[in-house]
């Protein structure tokens, strides 16, 4: 397994909000996490990096899991427990109200990627299938594509674009989706935030991954695209691939 994690301010934005990781658990095993916070006085980036280092701590010391159905429910166990902790930050501190994140993580073994994500950071999959999202934004111009309001293209140009209907720390509850997806020699996973997915098309980002490059080079080229297309927010991605080779592996 090879996996690289890579973040970027932009071009624009005093500083940056998003934050992930990759991180290795007693057993070997991955989890590649990106999360986009948001809130004003800069508690969107209390809110993501409160995130990331909680699940990291958590995921650190986990062993035994081993099926998918452990997976799913040690992300939602988790994920949940960062919901509350969030919540409770921002009833304490008056300059974190309001504060949330988006979150998508994937927990990676070499039979199975469990991925769970909140709001509109994205995960995507190449395989022999084809290149493809795997996750579904919960946004409210997404809302509009689904029910046949708006087309996919008018949702790319859409003044409320950015409006989420779920985010991690904004509610007491939270709905995440969680699905298990078999990963296989060869495969690749791109996790982002949308200051990527909004830059670079699909297409774009399947001929990059498709190249011969070094992961790494890889991340640098998403990065570099995003901010001469203008880079108007922070740009964040993991890319995970599942090869036998030991070479740049983390």
């Amino acid at each position: 397994m090879k996996a690289v994690f890579m973040t970027d301010q932009g071009k624009v934005r005093l500083h940056n909000e998003d934050a992930g990781g990759i991180f290795v658990n007693r057993d070997g095993n991955r989890l590649a996490i990106v999360a986009d916070g948001m809130g004003g006085h800069r508690a969107g980036d209390v809110a993501s990096k409160m995130t990331i280092s909680q699940l990291k701590q958590k995921w650190e010391a986990a062993n035994g899991i081993i099926t998918a159905d452990e997976a799913e429910a040690w992300l939602k166990e988790h994920i949940t427990s960062v919901n509350s902790m969030l919540l409770d930050h921002a009833m304490s501190h008056s300059e974190c109200d309001g504060m949330g994140t988006t979150i998508v993580a994937a927990i990676s073994t070499n039979r199975f990627v469990t991925i769970a994500h909140i709001g509109d950071s994205r995960c995507y999959l190449l395989n022999e299938s084809g290149f493809k999202q795997v996750t579904e934004d919960h946004s409210l111009v997404n809302e509009l594509v689904r029910s046949g309001q708006i087309s996919r293209e008018d949702a790319e140009h859409h003044p409320r674009k950015n409006v989420l209907l779920r985010a991690l720390g904004t509610e007491k509850t939270v709905e995440m989706d969680i699905r298990t997806i078999i990963f296989e020699e060869g495969d690749i996973l791109l996790l982002c935030s949308d200051g990527l997915s909004n830059k670079i098309s699909e297409q774009e980002m399947m001929g990059i991954l498709q190249t011969e490059e070094l992961l790494e080079r890889k991340a640098g080229t998403f990065i570099s695209r995003a901010n001469e297309n203008g880079g108007e927010d922070n740009i964040t991605l993991v890319i995970v691939e599942f090869s036998e080779s030991s070479e740049g592996d983390l």
